[in-house]
Parts: C-alpha cells; structure tokens; sequence
C-alpha cells in the first residue's frame, strides 16, 4: 500500500526560505526535482526553496534549475524545470516515477493553493491528450487544480497489489472564461505534463525513470536491516557499480552510523568508530590502538559496546588493496558488537573468502545460538504461563529450542563454506518464524 506521507511532494517558495509558496514539485532523486517552468519564472539564476511539507524532519533546500534543465522541444519551451538541490537530500525518498498512463485511470494530486499552506489533494480521471499536455478530469469544477499546483506531481491511487506511483506533473488548467477559478468558469479542465514526455526530453528523467533506475526490494531489505537490531550482525552484498542497486545504496548510505570506503583510510573508520562506544575521554588511546592492532584489548572491552548496536557500511571492500588489515579491524569491532554490512562491487572480489570465513560465518552462528538461546527462555516462560511446568515435564517444555540446538550442532560438521552458509540462514529463517509464534501469542 501507499504512505499517507511522502518524502518527495515538494512545496516550494520563492525569494527565500520564508518567501512566498508559489507552487509545487517533485523529488526525484537526492539530488534533483521537477517543477513547472512558470513557477521558476524567466531569471536563469532564481534560487527556490523546496519544502519537505510531508515530513518536517527533513531542513529545507535552496535548488536552482540544472544547466539544460529548462526543458525544450525544438524551438518550443516545455513549462518543465529540473531543479539541482545545493545539498543532497538522501534521507528523503525519491518518488517512483512510471510512464504508464491511459484514459480511465484514476489519479490524484496534492498541491498548496492560497489559503491551503499545508496542503489540498484533489481527485480526477485521465480523459485525453490535447496536444502535449494531458487531460484529467474532476467530478466536479470545484476539484480543478488552480494556481499552487503547478509542478504537483499527479500519481495513481495505491492498491494492495501496487503502492503509488508518479505519472506526471500538473502544469495548467484551462475554463471556458477569464475567471481566476475554475468554478467560475461553466468547462473547466486539468492538465498534466506526462513522465513519459518529460524523459523524452531530459536525459536525467529518462535514466531516473527507467525499470532498471532502482531496486526496490534491494531498498527494503536493507531498510529492514538498518532498522532492526535482530536481523543478522553481519550482511555481505554485491552492488555492481552504476547499477540501479547502486543507485538505491547511495539514498541508504546515511542510515550507517559509519561508513568507510574500500581503500581509505582505516585510522578514520577507527576513530569515528570510537564515537559509537561507552568509553570515558581518558580510555580513547587504550581503544584506538587495540583497534589499530598496536596493542591487546582494554580489560573488558565488549562491555562497553551500546545497548543497541552500531553500524558499518564498508562499501566496496573489494576495492582494498590489501583486506587482511581492514578485515582484522572489523573483527575487533565486532568485539565491540558493532553490525556490519560489507559492499563488494564484484561476487568474489578481493578479501571475499576472509570476509565470508572470519567475519559472516562465525558471526551468523553465534546469531544463531543467540536465537535459541531465546526461543528456550520463550517457551519455557510459556510452559510457566500454561502451568504445566512440574519436575515429570522440565525436559520436554523446550523441545523446539532442544531440536533447533541439534540441527545448530550438525552444522558445525558441514565442511563446504557455502553449504554451511545456506544451512545457517535456513536455521536463521525457521528460529525468527518460531519466535514470531510466541510473540505473536
């Protein structure tokens, strides 16, 4: 389904931060937005501010239109802009843009008419083209977009087998009068400029919306991982450069409260990760060499890791000229408790069999044993809830945790790495299945 709340409907304003609300756009990656032309105005210099008005987590930017980036066809203006954001905005997620439109569809848009600051959606149904632009039509004039719409997105409703997309941007209405609203006028339309125009005519709309632009499901999963402290410690992905899965890595990078990339400097990775740890001023010199290899661990070291554990993105560890040192660093920040997740750019690249053997291995079973370790408390603190705990019945209230230790045993046996590696995740999969059942209940 779709979020009531999008990171990427802009609200925009001119001549400042404070300035007026002049209309609307859209965020289509972390760098980039679309508007209409006509709110820009004609100055090649005019800065916007654009609004996260959905989320007021996120600071506003100032964004001016990218060289090119006011649209043309021949000799012809399209009334589109491409904004270039001063700042990257990576914490906001990017609308998904789609070039599927057809008469009959369903669409809304939200946009900031005067007296509605915060926000006004309105409600139609795509009828024909007219020219370049598109028509969509209301079920009655008072639901006409009007002035503060300009540069809205217009997307498809969300459905339980497909969340919202963005298939156009508003750029106009026309009545059959010179009225300032459409419900003064006896016909009055709205019109949308669609995805798929605005690509043919913008190089960086064309690649952005392209089926290949991102991965979605690479996005959840690592979202998934980001956000909870019980997926595995340590993840090791392949993201091919230039890739829409890289593309998706870049708006996750900030979720990482470190992130160090192949071949810089591992001094940096251990100072910011000292950051992250419950350690007085006067110890940093003890845990910066330990960390460093300099010298042995501080006397009881893995207690001073958080109560919820921090996080390291290394990305493009296959980019290391020489793994061993970083890998022998991550070690000890697992000491730490720190979770890892390790980016190659190629399956198999440098320092893959180290970081699978020394680091995702040893780190997904001790997971494991951490799991069942749970799923026994779970169940025998049910056994306890059910009163059928007595001195006949202690040996058999943790039968699942006891079956779940024997298959973890037989894996120990397993001498191929990647048949142990598959086994281990299987496990994995079934212990969070079980615990889901006593949380469940």
């Amino acid at each position: 389904m779709g979020e009531l709340r999008a990171d990427w409907r802009l609200r925009l304003r001119r001549g400042g931060a404070q300035g007026p609300i002049c209309g609307a756009g859209v965020l289509v990656d972390q760098h980039t937005a679309l508007t209409c032309a006509h709110v820009v105005g004609d100055d090649p210099n005019a800065v916007m501010w654009l609004e996260f008005a959905e989320n007021d987590g996120l600071e506003p930017v100032a964004a001016r239109v990218m060289p090119g980036g006011r649209l043309r066809d021949g000799g012809s203006d399209e009334d589109v802009a491409v904004l270039s954001l001063d700042s990257p905005r990576p914490q906001a997620r990017p609308a998904p843009l789609h070039h599927e439109l057809r008469p009959g569809m369903e669409v809304f848009t939200t946009g900031y008419a005067e007296g509605f600051d915060e926000g006004m959606t309105l409600w139609g149904r795509v009828s024909g083209a007219s020219g370049t632009p598109v028509q969509f039509d209301a079920v009655a004039k008072t639901e006409v977009v009007r002035a503060g719409f300009s540069g809205a997105a217009v997307c498809t409703p969300p459905r339980d087998d497909r969340p919202t997309r963005v298939v156009g941007i508003v750029v106009s209405w026309r009545g059959d009068t010179n009225r300032p609203l459409p419900e003064d006028s006896r016909v009055a339309f709205s019109y949308l400029l669609p995805i798929d125009r605005i690509a043919e005519l913008s190089p960086v709309i064309k690649e952005l919306s392209s089926p290949s632009a991102w991965d979605h499901d690479f996005e959840e999963r690592l979202i998934r991982w980001f956000d909870d402290p019980d997926e595995d410690p340590v993840k090791i992905t392949v993201v091919p450069p230039d890739s829409g899965k890289d593309r998706s890595l870049r708006h996750l990078l900030h979720r990482a409260h470190v992130v160090h990339r192949g071949g810089g400097s591992r001094p940096d990775l251990a100072d910011h990760a000292l950051d992250h740890i419950d350690r007085t001023a006067g110890e940093y010199l003890a845990y910066w060499d330990w960390l460093r290899g300099a010298k042995p661990p501080p006397a009881h070291a893995a207690d001073r890791a958080p109560a919820r554990p921090a996080t390291v993105l290394v990305d493009g560890l296959d980019d290391e000229p020489q793994p061993g040192p970083l890998i022998e660093l991550l070690l000890r920040l697992r000491v730490l408790r720190f979770r890892l997740l390790l980016v190659f750019r190629r399956e198999g690249g440098t320092g893959w069999s180290a970081a699978r053997d020394r680091l995702l291995l040893p780190a997904l079973l001790g997971h494991a044993d951490t799991l069942i370790d749970r799923l026994e408390r779970a169940e025998f603190s049910s056994a306890v809830r059910r009163d059928v705990v007595d001195s006949a019945s202690l040996g058999s209230v943790t039968e699942r945790a006891d079956l779940r230790r024997a298959e973890r045993r037989r894996i120990d046996g397993v001498k191929d790495p990647h048949q142990q590696l598959s086994r281990l995740r299987k496990l994995i999969r079934t212990l969070r299945t079980d615990l889901s059942r006593h949380t469940e209940t």
